[in-house]
C-alpha cells in the first residue's frame, strides 16, 4: 500500500508541474553515445512531432564514461552539438537534478549507472536507462531494488525492441510465434558481460517477439561469432547470432504458424523516443522488470555456458548467483 501512495505522489506532483509549467523538462545524464544528441535534436527540435509536445531537454551532465575510450572521446563534440538546442551543460548530476522532472540516463558505460540511477532515485525522478541496463545481471538486479526502494519508476530498452515489424510480431498480428533466430553486431567490451555490450540488440530483438519464459541458455563461442541458443519452458527455441566478422547488422526470422517472416532491423531512435515519452506521461513501464531481468539472466548465463566450454546453463542458475553478488553491491552502496 506504501508503495502505491509513494507512486501517486510522485505522478501527482509530476502532473502539477506540467499544468503550471506547460512544460516537462528532461535532463540528460552521459553525452558519451550518440543516443543523447538524436534525443536533444527530437525533443527540441523547432517543429517536433506531435508526439514529443510539452518536452524538451534543458540540462545535461556529459559524464559519461571515463574508462571507455571510444565513449569517452565523444563527450566534447556531443557536449557542444546538444548546447546549440539550448541545453545547459550542469557541473554535477546533483545540479542538474534540481533542474528537470524526469531523466534519461544515457551514459554508455553500463558500470556507472548504479552510482548514477541512485542519484535519480534519490532525488524521486523517473528515469530511463539507455541500454545496457547495467553492466551485468548483478547490476541490474541492483538497480531495480533501489528503484523500488524509493518508489521511481524505471524503463530500460534497446531502440531495436520498437522496430514496427518487432512490435507487431510481438502483438501476434503475423501469426502464432513458434520461434526466432535473431542476429546482431557482436562487439565486446571487457569491462562488460560479453552480450550486454552490443549483441544485447540482438537478445532483445528475440525477447521483443518471444515473450519471457526461457529456462535454459547453451553457447558456441569462437572469435569471430557469438551463436547463442535459449530454450522457452513450452518448448519454443529462441537463437542470437553476435557477428564479430563479416557484415554486421541487425535483424532475424520469426517462425509463425502463417509463414517464415523478417524480424525487424534497426528503424532510428524515434519508435523508442515516442515509448519514453510515453513513459514520462503515465510512469508507468512499458517493458515488466521481470522481462528486462531476464533478458539479463539470459546473457549472464550465456557467460557462465562459455566458461563451462559450451554447457547448457539454466536461468534460475544465473539469477541464484548474480542475486548473491547484487545484494554485495548494495552492501557497498551503503557503507
Amino acid at each position: 500500500m506504501k508503495s502505491k501512495f509513494y507512486f501517486s505522489l510522485i505522478v501527482f506532483f509530476l502532473l502539477i508541474t506540467f499544468i503550471v509549467k506547460g512544460e516537462i523538462r528532461v535532463g540528460i545524464i552521459g553525452l558519451d553515445t550518440s543516443h543523447a544528441p538524436e534525443f536533444v535534436k527530437s525533443l527540441n527540435a523547432e517543429i517536433s512531432k506531435p508526439e514529443y509536445a510539452g518536452f524538451k531537454v534543458v540540462a545535461a551532465y556529459p559524464y559519461g564514461s571515463k574508462t571507455i575510450k571510444s565513449s569517452y572521446d565523444r563527450i566534447p563534440k556531443y557536449t557542444e552539438e546538444v548546447k546549440k538546442y539550448g541545453v545547459k551543460i550542469s557541473n554535477s548530476i546533483e545540479e542538474m537534478l534540481k533542474e528537470v522532472d524526469c531523466v534519461m540516463l544515457e551514459t554508455n558505460d553500463g558500470n556507472l549507472h548504479l552510482e548514477q540511477a541512485l542519484l535519480i532515485f534519490k532525488a524521486g525522478k523517473p528515469v530511463f536507462i539507455d541500454k545496457p541496463i547495467g553492466a551485468n545481471l548483478a547490476q541490474a538486479i541492483a538497480i531495480y531494488k533501489m528503484a523500488e526502494k524509493y518508489h521511481v519508476p524505471l524503463f530500460s530498452s534497446s531502440a531495436l525492441r520498437y522496430s514496427p515489424d518487432n512490435q507487431k510480431l510481438r502483438k501476434g498480428e503475423m501469426g502464432k510465434v513458434f520461434g526466432v533466430d535473431a542476429f546482431s553486431p557482436g562487439r565486446m567490451e571487457p569491462s562488460h558481460a560479453d552480450l550486454a555490450w552490443y549483441t544485447i540488440h540482438g537478445v532483445e530483438i528475440m525477447y521483443t517477439i518471444m515473450g519471457k519464459g526461457c529456462e535454459s541458455v547453451q553457447r558456441t563461442n569462437t572469435e569471430g561469432s557469438d551463436f547463442i541458443v535459449g530454450k522457452w519452458s513450452d518448448g519454443r527455441i529462441g537463437t542470437v547470432r553476435g557477428i564479430r566478422d563479416g557484415m554486421s547488422s541487425y535483424g532475424g526470422l520469426a517462425i509463425t504458424d502463417k509463414n517464415v517472416v523478417p524480424a525487424g532491423g534497426y528503424s532510428g531512435y524515434d519508435p523508442l523516443l515516442v515509448e519514453i515519452v510515453q513513459f514520462f506521461k503515465t510512469k508507468v513501464p512499458p517493458i515488466s522488470k521481470e522481462e528486462t531481468l531476464e533478458i539479463f539472466a539470459f546473457i549472464e548465463a550465456a557467460d557462465m555456458s562459455k566458461e563451462k566450454g559450451g554447457k547448457t546453463v539454466t536461468i534460475a542458475d544465473a539469477m541464484k548467483k548474480s542475486q548473491k553478488e547484487a545484494k554485495g553491491l548494495i552492501k557497498k552502496l551503503k557503507k
